[in-house]
């Protein structure tokens, strides 16, 4: 753009008008082509979805009823897309209700550390331990001999089991793989003589009574 001015001897000059923007003038206008470009892609993408193979027309014509079943059949796509969007963002069913037993410091101490190999046998007696060791209250006998043991045998499970797909896909695995965390997390910020929160007690034997439920039907 030029502005203007008449000379006293009749001649018109023109002056370059320069317009500077703003910060918020710039950052209106970037915003502005988004949506335009983001709008024609989402049209192109549209259109495309629908519009039948080029390469194929050319060579031998595509029937009315074959673009209806290519219609119907991204339709059906889109809409098992979205049903298994919106189950996905479902909430996860709540653990079943279970009695929180009063804490203890008598037990009867294991003797049966470790891992035989066999995983039904395994998780069973990591889930055994870990309820021991989730019902021990402050100044349990060897409570801290029992927690370092715990931990152990836990690290050993995880590390041994999740190599395996076949039973790293088990639901009894990925429960118990959940309360290892959480109970080794334990030791690791509070030690081994400090018991847990009646709040994460509660957790823990919840998850306790899925794994076992998960054992029984061999999952």
């Amino acid at each position: 753009k030029y502005r203007q001015n008449t000379r006293d001897d009749g001649y018109i000059r023109r002056y370059p008008f320069v317009i500077f923007l703003t910060s918020d003038h710039r950052a209106k206008k970037q915003r502005m082509m988004k949506y335009i470009l983001s709008a024609v892609a989402c049209l192109a993408a549209g259109a495309s979805a629908f519009a039948p193979n080029t390469a194929t027309s050319a060579r031998t014509p595509v029937s009315a009823a074959a673009v209806s079943d290519d219609r119907r059949s991204f339709i059906g796509s889109a809409a098992a897309t979205l049903a298994a969007a919106a189950s996905l963002s479902a909430p996860l069913p709540a653990l079943a209700e279970v009695v929180v037993p009063d804490q203890f410091t008598d037990y009867s101490y294991p003797k049966d550390w470790g891992l035989a190999y066999k995983y039904d046998e395994d998780a069973a007696k990591v889930r055994e331990h870990m309820i021991i060791a989730t019902g021990m209250g402050k100044g349990a006998t060897n409570m801290e001999d029992f927690g370092k043991n715990m931990k152990k045998e836990m690290i050993d499970f995880v590390s041994y089991y999740r190599r395996f797909p076949k039973v790293a896909g088990k639901p009894s695995f990925s429960t118990l793989y959940t309360s290892i965390n959480v109970l080794a997390g334990h030791y690791t910020s509070y030690g081994y003589k400090y018991p847990l929160p009646e709040k994460r007690r509660k957790r823990l034997y919840q998850e306790y009574a899925e794994v076992d439920k998960s054992l029984k039907r061999n999952r």
